[in-house]
């Protein structure tokens, strides 16, 4: 379980916990520390290492529903969507932008945006396997 001292902890919900972990493994580099599973074969809670990071995952109902999935049927959701940037998300600092991006596009990441130069430093924008968004800069 939680073993680092971090101020904040993004806590971020899956239709398919399980097979999130495995997409966020192989398109991020994200490495699972925790899984707990209910009889059901259901994710109830995992961790996630991000380098200097934790990430927890869970799956939280049968009446959740996914970004992607409710922007088929939501057209607020679909409009705010349109724009590449990060909505509701979370950034995650990475030594090297451009070797990150081509494992995520090679992994089947939906990319919002290619490796860009700004402030605060190097960046790209993906969403994941359910339309969760990500943004991963390098430290200037």
């Amino acid at each position: 379980m939680l073993e680092k001292a971090q101020g904040v902890i993004p806590l971020i919900s899956y239709e398919d916990g399980i097979a999130a972990l495995d997409w966020l493994t192989n398109a991020f580099g994200f490495k699972e520390t925790t899984r707990l599973v209910e009889p059901d074969g259901q994710l109830s809670h995992a961790e996630m290492e991000t380098g200097e990071g934790i990430i927890m995952l869970g799956t939280p109902s049968p009446a959740y529903e996914s970004p992607k999935h409710h922007r088929k049927h939501c057209e607020a959701a679909r409009n705010w969507s349109k724009v590449p940037w990060v909505i509701d998300g979370v950034l995650v600092y990475v030594d090297n932008v451009d070797v990150h991006f081509e494992r995520a596009k090679k992994a089947g990441a939906n990319i919002l945006s290619g490796p860009e130069e700004g402030y605060p430093g190097r960046r790209y924008r993906a969403e994941d396997l359910e339309g969760h968004r990500w943004m991963f800069m390098q430290r200037g």
